[in-house]
């Protein structure tokens, strides 16, 4: 890839600043974490046909020999992940977990393999009342059901009105999955349903905690990437004591709420490989 330090993008926050300053200084202890759909892959209408960005795998094996370790924290299964990703078996990425379901399971590159809990039984229930509940509400069609396992997830970016039919859908699901002891997480014209106690936030400070990392860096999209950048600015906020880190937004047209906490704001997954490949470049 060579070494181009000047592409490397300025933090537009004096605490992104002083996030990227202390990877820079000690990369060996630093994490560096990334989402998966919109920050690594494209978005598209069919999450079965999501890859990862061209150049990713790439970009992640040369990073990751030189940091504590690269964690993919994604609401997808793990194994999932791991193939659309491409991420099994790559010479150079063996300091990389993916962190599925948000944490509930986990891929270890070193091992290849994945731990997973039981599925939760509300899960089994919601999948069978589901397709009832979208035709009583009038928004079968269009919508499209994604099986994650440990989840289920809605997309309506394939329905005429893709916002009206998510904001039509918000209360139902969340009365079918309150009924399971389920909740549900909005994302993209997405709404999945899935167990309580467990977000990206959760992932992110236990896996940062586990490799009593001194730095950390995460990218996101969505909504759901909102609780992992809560996470990093409590561990920014604990004084003498906390740990330096960079948020970053990939993309920000359809999800503002991220943008306006990230310390960089960057165009997309092509743009987040760009800066992975460069803080490469660096270390």
């Amino acid at each position: 890839m060579g070494s181009h330090p000047e592409r490397l993008p300025k933090p537009t926050t004096p605490a992104g600043r002083e996030g990227l300053d202390a990877v820079l200084a000690r990369p060996d202890r630093a994490v560096v974490a990334l989402d998966f759909d919109g920050t690594l892959a494209d978005i598209v209408p069919d999450p079965e046909q999501a890859r990862a960005h061209p150049g990713t795998v790439e970009a992640l094996a040369a990073l990751a020999p030189k940091v504590a370790a690269i964690a993919v924290i994604t609401g997808r299964p793990a194994g999932v992940a791991v193939r659309y990703g491409g991420f099994a078996g790559v010479p150079g990425l063996e300091h990389l977990v993916v962190l599925g379901h948000y944490g509930a399971e986990r891929w270890d590159a070193v091992t290849g393999t994945v731990h997973a809990p039981a599925p939760h039984p509300g899960v089994t229930a919601v999948r069978a009342e589901l397709p009832g509940v979208l035709h009583e509400f009038g928004a079968w069609n269009g919508t499209w059901i994604e099986e994650k396992g440990q989840a289920v997830a809605v997309h309506t970016r394939r329905a005429q009105d893709p916002q009206a039919v998510f904001e039509s859908l918000r209360g139902p699901l969340g009365e079918l999955a309150a009924k399971h002891g389920l909740i549900v997480e909005p994302g993209r014209l997405v709404l999945e349903l899935r167990p309580p106690g467990m977000d990206k936030g959760v992932a992110l400070a236990g896996f940062v905690a586990e490799l009593d990392a001194e730095s950390v860096i995460y990218a996101g999209d969505d909504l759901g990437d909102l609780a992992a950048f809560a996470a990093v600015e409590k561990l920014r906020s604990e004084g003498p004591d906390g740990i330096p880190g960079l948020l970053v937004c990939s993309g920000s047209a359809e999800v503002p709420e991220l943008a306006e906490r990230a310390d960089l704001s960057v165009p997309g997954p092509a743009a987040v490989v760009d800066f992975l490949a460069a803080l490469a470049d660096r270390l």
